[in-house]
């Protein structure tokens, strides 16, 4: 069905079933009983610190590492005895573009291509197709070694869409990438997404997830901390405003002192006081009475971004 603003809605069993979902290398467990399921045409997000287990469970749902425990069902068959017919329906974009950099733009789309037992003579004209879809149609006889990074990774994305996918995998789809060719990489996978493909990424960037996810978790340690809709996590887990206070050096500690209690949460970072609040404006205005004196003070819209440091910490994770 497609509604009038162009979208395709699917309706069916989950593209994606995880019940108690369990991966351990050795004594280590990577995945800890998550439950996940995706809808047809949903565009589904994985946030998490690294290590989190995003990774792990991405090869899981792609069928090429088997779950320890738990059930999985991927586009309602079993990863465990249908791997490779799962795999042929699946398009995965990985963190590394592992491409042929002596060979063509072209070549490599032909050569991948002929994993999934596409005929030549069918390859080219969807090779044609891709490449303009992508804004690469220009390069197709171009090596590939001298390719900025913005046009590596969108030539991954097009290998991945060789074979039509009904699903497509990415991890850490534009890391690396400059502001422009993030946007494009954006713009080519909201297309996708209006024309039905199932979409599941995994991201370090929360404007990333907010413009292209309808859905996310976000895991840490191996488990699910939070699932939702990207504006509802913000609802359920932040204030509606955040109120930022910079100081000149030596103030910072003393002024801390005297803002107990004058908004819904107070964190301390080394550089600013972040004060979490319903109501900027009045907020401003007890940090006044208190007799604060700020060097700089910014209002802002809270984020995902203040949501995934709230479930996750700041602490730096290697």
């Amino acid at each position: 069905m497609i509604e009038a603003s162009g979208t395709v809605q699917l309706v069916g069993p989950p593209v994606i079933e995880a019940r108690g979902l369990v991966k351990r290398f050795g004594s280590f467990t990577a995945v800890d009983g998550i439950d996940v399921r995706v809808e047809p045409g949903e565009a589904f997000g994985f946030l998490g610190p690294n290590g989190a287990g995003k990774s792990s469970t991405m090869r899981m749902i792609g069928a090429v590492s088997p779950p320890t425990v738990g059930h999985l069902r991927v586009l309602g068959s079993d990863p465990a005895t249908h791997g490779p017919a799962i795999r042929a329906r699946i398009g995965v974009v990985p963190q590394e573009d592992m491409l042929d950099t002596e060979l063509s733009v072209t070549d490599n789309l032909l050569i991948y291509g002929r994993y999934f037992g596409l005929p030549v003579r069918e390859l080219r004209p969807r090779i044609a197709g891709l490449l303009d879809f992508m804004q690469l149609a220009d390069r197709a006889r171009d090596r590939v070694e001298p390719l900025s990074g913005g046009m590596k990774r969108r030539l991954v994305i097009a290998r991945a869409l060789l074979n039509a996918p009904d699903l497509l995998l990415l991890d850490e789809p534009t890391t690396g990438l400059d502001p422009q060719a993030r946007h494009l990489v954006w713009d080519r996978l909201y297309q996708l997404k209006q024309r039905g493909v199932t979409i599941v990424l995994t991201t370090h960037y929360m404007d990333e997830a907010e413009q292209l996810c309808d859905r996310l978790v976000v895991m840490d340690g191996g488990r699910i901390v939070a699932e939702g809709a990207p504006r509802d996590l913000v609802a359920a887990h932040a204030t509606r405003e955040v109120l930022e206070l910079r100081f000149a050096p030596g103030e910072q500690g003393d002024a801390v002192g005297l803002l107990d209690g004058v908004a819904e949460r107070v964190e301390q970072l080394p550089d600013r006081v972040l004060l979490y609040t319903t109501d900027a404006d009045r907020t401003v205005a007890a940090v006044t009475e208190r007799g604060v004196r700020p060097d700089q003070t910014m209002v802002r819209r809270s984020s995902l971004e203040d949501v995934f440091l709230r479930l996750t910490g700041r602490s730096l994770v290697e």
